[in-house]
């Protein structure tokens, strides 16, 4: 019989009234009407009375469907609001944002609640609800309540846990499954935004076994086991979301890895390395295509230890991570990208067209022309070749097997950016794939450009190569690291400001490729004239670069046969970009003055300084950057700047400060009617090499005035001394 009344209705708009009011004097921090344990009472009856999928299947039986449905709707309005109440008075107490006495009359009614009655277990029932806002809602509040339980006292529920610890063991996708990793997760997240070790450790050794059995049951390690698995998830209309939710978790568990002090990590903040194998399926699998380039991103922020940075999680820096099974798990992520890339993993990934992907269920195609999706391409290229980089440091050896593998997955890598159906029409320099490819995103380009300048010195030695005929062949192949760096330096304009920008902020891994490359430049100044050389020649003929700006891509061709180290496949491939993206190459006297972070006319010279600077060709001078293993004599490093996959770089944001000066500096992101190097001087290279070691001595002479002021944010003797000899070596040249 159903017990539906008149009277619900009378019930359900007192307290109505009640939780308002109470909302709105937590607002105003003042204390409600009522006492402390009536407000609870109100609170338990307003979320613990009939759930709303119960109220609705019996509702329709004494009364009008009309009625029935707006009572349903009131019920649902009434556990809303009154969820958002006690996730509320959570955080305000933890922002102590309220005056003492109404703490004091909020603190007993979370007492009341939570130690005094079964609150807790009321609100993980809610995780199951129907009604997914209701779900959500329950979750954040315990989520929020958890981590003040956490930091007033240092405990935390076991109701909660063992109803995560057992959904995690038992439950197929479904809202409740989503609400138990999301409550989690957000607990991670605050614990590592507030550097609360101690507590993250205990947290995480509580829900340890939990979180491994979740993974083994959705991302089983091996193919094999995935194809004996029971319950094909994958087939559920749930399982987009779930996954989504669960990829969130992996990364802020890797990201809790780097807080590790003592040597020791726990086994679920290994899972994405473990589970590594699983996650490459799952991008070249029928999952939704926002789930597979999560999953991407997710895999290639592991490489690079950057995972959780644009969650901001406080300070987990890489540093952190010396844990002593890192290493091997780091090798075992590479050697699995790279056994995938031998079983052509490559030629399966999908790229669809750029569109926007708001979180629902659609996704909002581009206007006019249909581009690639250049985040995802970016994010399979570096994933690739980082992993090379990773192989080739942490594995050593310098066999002619080992450049024969380092040729093999180039050449796949550049199948799969021919698959991409972009091919460009004409470009007389092979080179420039990698400038168009990474230049819209800094930190992306910083880290392929390390790791494309590790790969040529490794296959250089294994080759036995000479550096003339190492630089030609990489140069045919489009792996020469002086065209990168010189189409850097173009793509700059040779500003050595835009430089500095990237040697004093953490955003990118510039230090440590600057001092890596300019090694390199000392002992190889005949492939450096040569790239020069090559790069006025290309400029010529390139009639791309000196286009105006229009609304579609700019074509850019590679022709020719490619050197027989690296192949004929490498860089035939087709890379097409917005007109934002080219390589301006302005003259010098269009350079003008744009943003600067100090007046340098302002600063002093210093003084000559006796500096060493070690010969290690792995650059192990400099300050810490993020993924790096090169060390200066640091004071302290400057905060670090963190930025989404989606956000301009900084020279465009530089351009859209200041839009008078973007088509004069020719920054990325701007449109500048580009003008060649000089249409009058023979393709010598010598105006190319003249701007580039004026641009590094201005930087030389802004960092050792920086320096001298204490300024700068470490020491950077190391780098002024190898600057120093880069021109003392031009000077030196006939």
């Amino acid at each position: 019989m159903c017990s539906c009344s008149c009277s619900n209705c009378t019930i359900m708009r007192n307290h109505f009234d009640s939780v308002t009011e109470a909302y709105r004097c937590l607002l105003r921090g003042s204390c409600p009407s009522q006492s402390a344990g009536d407000l609870a009472s109100v609170i338990v009856s307003a979320v613990c009375g009939l759930s709303p999928v119960q109220e609705r299947d019996c509702s329709h039986l004494c009364q009008p469907k009309e009625s029935s449905d707006s009572e349903y709707e009131s019920r649902v309005d009434l556990t809303c609001i009154t969820l958002t109440l006690v996730e509320k008075i959570s955080s305000s107490l933890m922002s102590q944002s309220m005056p003492p006495e109404v703490s004091l009359y909020f603190m007993e009614v979370l007492r009341v609640l939570f130690q005094e009655g079964d609150f807790m277990s009321k609100l993980v029932h809610q995780f199951q609800a129907e009604d997914q806002l209701i779900s959500h809602l329950a979750a954040k509040t315990v989520s929020t309540y958890t981590f003040y339980e956490l930091q007033i006292s240092g405990t935390f529920s076991p109701v909660w846990q063992q109803e995560c610890v057992q959904v995690f063991h038992n439950s197929s996708p479904c809202n409740e499954l989503d609400a138990c990793m999301w409550s989690f997760t957000d607990v991670l997240k605050k614990l590592l935004k507030g550097s609360h070790e101690e507590i993250l450790w205990k947290l995480l050794a509580a829900f340890d076994p939990g979180l491994s059995a979740l993974c083994s049951r959705f991302l089983p390690e091996e193919r094999k086991e995935a194809r004996q698995s029971a319950v094909d998830f994958t087939s559920t209309e749930h399982w987009g979301t779930t996954l989504s939710t669960l990829l969130d978790l992996l990364e802020v568990l890797t990201a809790s890895r780097r807080t590790c002090r003592t040597g020791v990590c726990l086994q679920s903040q290994r899972l994405t390395h473990v589970h590594a194998s699983a996650l490459l399926r799952i991008v070249d699998s029928p999952s939704k295509y926002f789930v597979k380039k999560r999953a991407l991103l997710l895999l290639k922020k592991t490489l690079l230890q950057k995972a959780g940075e644009d969650m901001a999680l406080g300070d987990v820096s890489a540093a952190g991570m010396k844990d002593e099974q890192f290493s091997a798990d780091v090798t075992t992520l590479a050697d699995g990208v790279l056994q995938a890339v031998s079983a052509d993993w490559l030629q399966r990934v999908q790229v669809e067209a750029a569109a926007s992907f708001f979180g629902g269920s659609c996704r909002v195609e581009a206007d006019g022309d249909q581009k690639p999706d250049h985040v995802m391409i970016r994010a399979v290229s570096l994933v690739v070749l980082k992993s090379m980089e990773l192989k080739i440091q942490l594995a050593g050896g310098t066999g002619v097997s080992r450049a024969v593998a380092v040729h093999g997955y180039l050449q796949a890598l550049s199948g799969f950016l021919r698959q991409q159906g972009v091919p460009p029409e004409e470009a007389s320099h092979r080179c420039c794939w990698f400038t168009l490819l990474f230049g819209e995103q800094d930190d992306d380009m910083m880290e392929a450009a390390k790791a494309l300048l590790s790969i040529f010195l490794h296959h250089r030695l294994s080759s036995g190569l000479h550096d003339a005929a190492a630089s030609e062949a990489a140069c045919a192949s489009g792996c020469n690291p002086h065209c990168h760096f010189l189409l850097l330096l173009r793509s700059v304009s040779f500003d050595h400001s835009i430089l500095l920008d990237f040697l004093i902020s953490t955003e990118t891994c510039f230090l440590e490729y600057l001092v890596r490359y300019l090694k390199h430049l000392r002992a190889d100044w005949e492939g450096f004239t040569l790239a020069c050389r090559r790069i006025e020649a290309s400029n010529l003929r390139h009639p791309s670069l000196t286009a105006s700006c229009s609304s579609g891509a700019s074509p850019l061709t590679y022709e020719g046969e490619l050197g027989p180290r690296f192949g004929p496949d490498l860089v035939q491939s087709s890379l097409c970009v917005p007109p934002s993206t080219l390589i301006p190459a302005v003259d010098g006297a269009s350079l003008a003055s744009g943003l600067r972070l100090v007046d340098y006319g302002s600063s002093e010279e210093s003084d000559t300084e006796d500096m060493e600077v070690s010969d290690d060709s792995q650059g192990n001078t400099g300050p810490r950057s993020r993924g790096s293993d090169v060390m200066l004599g640091t004071s302290g490093p400057p905060a670090p700047i963190v930025r989404t996959e989606h956000e301009p770089s900084d020279s465009t944001a530089r351009a859209q400060t200041d839009p008078s000066s973007a088509p004069e500096r020719g920054t990325r992101g701007s449109c500048p009617n580009i003008t060649p190097l000089s249409r009058e001087t023979p393709r010598s290279g010598a105006e190319t090499s003249r701007r580039t070691i004026s641009c590094l001595s201005e930087l030389r002479a802004v960092v050792a005035r920086l320096r001298m002021k204490k300024l700068f944010p470490y020491n950077p003797s190391s780098l002024l001394k190898l600057l120093a000899q880069v021109e003392t070596a031009e000077r030196s040249q006939p």
